[in-house]
């Protein structure tokens, strides 16, 4: 498997930059806690991937929220039913891309077992990781 980034285009916003940032800090967190980064910023019509990374043998398809405020619920709660369904479409297509196959059961012969987290921050850098925040059977 090869590392993927997004090839930059034109410049960044000031908000662009700070996603890149809480992407970034997810990523050091992520390797602090034992987990190998795959791919970043994974593209498909159903969504983008921000990071892929593996653990103990398992695939973990991670979503990172930035929030100034926990106003409105928060980074986690903006994970709403809508794009984890995005979500779990980009997944999939990572998946049949990654490891081919056909799905039998909701999982293909060879693929690793997955989960899909959560990775959030605050404007303080505070950084929160929710294991298994959801299901692809939601």
């Amino acid at each position: 498997m090869t590392l993927r980034r997004r090839a930059a285009v034109g410049p960044r916003t000031p908000r662009q930059r700070a996603g890149d940032a809480a992407e970034e800090a997810a990523c050091v967190h992520l390797r602090a806690h034992g987990c190998t980064i795959v791919a970043r910023n994974a593209r498909y019509p159903e969504g983008e991937l921000d990071i892929v990374a593996q653990q103990a043998g398992t695939l973990l398809f991670v979503e990172v929220r930035l929030r100034s405020s926990a106003r409105f619920g928060g980074a986690g709660a903006s994970v709403d039913l809508f794009k984890r369904r995005r979500l779990v479409r980009a997944a999939q297509h990572w998946l049949l891309q990654t490891y081919g196959g056909q799905a039998r059961g909701g999982r293909a012969a060879g693929w690793p077992p997955c989960r899909f987290d959560v990775v959030t921050a605050d404007g303080s850098g505070a950084i929160e990781w929710i294991r298994d925040a959801f299901s692809a059977d939601e």
